[in-house]
């Protein structure tokens, strides 16, 4: 089969399979042309081999293209992978990162439990301080009560010691009488014998009971001196006593105190919200404890009342079971009042209030708050 080399040039640059399939077609074509090719059929065929082979090209340049867009594709996919590796290692760095919040979450919630568990043993341990201290007023009222029945004791053990230095000197003038009727029985001694025997009986029965006055008499000299020994031990277990009461009274003054202070502090943080929500009442300035009138005022602060200005002057008490605690306010308010041109409104902020005292209070135009309102 005759080939040019142009042609022989361009079939080395097609494909394998396109190649072979233009060799089987000039095979094919050689032959016929042995039979009867014409130059018109040779030129169409040289055409089809030249379409042929520009349509390769497009395909080889489409090729390359593609090929292009292949490795462009592949470096875009390593691009994705690395991305997809630091999400991963984000994601995994995230995920540690919700293993420590969670973990500090668990500690958190430990430690709030933990100070629930404080805050009510605080509770627990101010109700035992509050049973302590009526306790401690139940046994200042049964001292109080022993001292007096040991008055009253020691008030009879005198009259007892009066008594017997009655009798004492009762005994004495009896002996007195006594001895005047034996100085009589004495000068009837010669006179009458048979007297005389009698009287002997008699004195020897005197004698008897002298003995036996004797006798009583020492041991009322000896009660006496156990009286003595006793009233002096009283008076040590008196002493005692009122040693004790003066540390009890100094105990629960401390604690009185340090409950007080405690109900103050936490008057100051607790009253502004209250007196705003419940009493239309806005404190302006903080509430402080402050000198007014060479007077202590626990509670004294500016507020707004209705848009008018207003000063609060208020006292703190334990309980606020006596009534002449409500005047001990109203004095503190009529000295005040007299330096202050502002209305003053009255509170008193206290743990408990008996009923008929709240009532008194309210009357006076005094507020009172106790503190389990504000929780």
């Amino acid at each position: 089969m005759g080939m040019s080399v142009a042609l022989y040039r361009k079939l080395e640059r097609v494909g394998p399979d396109l190649r072979d399939a233009l060799l089987t077609l000039f095979e094919e074509v050689e032959r016929n042309r042995e039979e009867s090719v014409t130059k018109r059929e040779f030129n169409e065929l040289k055409e089809i081999v030249r379409d042929l082979a520009e349509a390769q090209l497009k395909t080889e340049a489409r090729l390359d293209g593609l090929t292009l867009k292949i490795d462009q594709l592949a470096e875009a996919q390593k691009c994705t992978e690395q991305r997809v590796e630091e999400l991963a290692a984000a994601q995994k760095r995230t995920e540690e990162r919700l293993e420590e919040l969670a973990e500090a979450q668990k500690k958190t919630e430990e430690r709030l439990n933990s100070l629930t568990v404080k805050v009510e043993e605080l509770a627990e341990a101010q109700k035992r301080t509050e049973q302590r201290v009526e306790e401690l007023a139940a046994a200042q009222k049964r001292t109080e009560e022993r001292l007096e029945e040991l008055a009253v004791a020691q008030k009879k053990t005198e009259e007892r010691l009066d008594s017997l230095t009655v009798k004492v000197e009762e005994l004495a003038e009896a002996q007195k009488k006594t001895e005047e009727r034996l100085d009589s029985l004495t000068v009837k001694v010669e006179e009458l014998a048979e007297a005389q025997k009698k009287t002997e009986e008699r004195l020897d029965r005197l004698t008897v009971k002298v003995e036996e006055l004797a006798e009583a008499q020492k041991r009322t000299e000896e009660r006496l001196e156990e009286l003595a020994e006793a009233q002096k031990q009283t008076e040590k277990e008196v002493a005692a006593l009122a040693r004790g009461l003066k540390a009890t009274r100094e105990q629960v003054g401390g604690l009185a105190r340090s409950m007080a202070y405690a109900l103050e502090n936490e008057a100051y943080r607790k009253l502004p919200a209250h007196l705003s929500s419940f009493h239309g009442i806005v404190v302006q300035d903080r509430i402080i404890r402050a000198d007014v009138a060479d007077e202590e005022i626990n509670f004294f602060g500016r507020a707004q009342k209705n848009g008018k200005s207003v000063i609060l002057i208020g006292e703190s008490v334990l309980r606020l079971d006596d009534a002449s605690k409500l005047k001990s306010l109203q004095a503190k308010l009529e000295k005040v009042s007299a330096l202050m041109p502002e209305e003053l409104i009255p509170l008193i902020v206290t743990h408990y209030a008996k009923p008929k005292v709240l009532e008194k209070a309210h009357e006076a135009g005094i507020l009172v708050i106790q503190s389990f309102e504000w929780d």
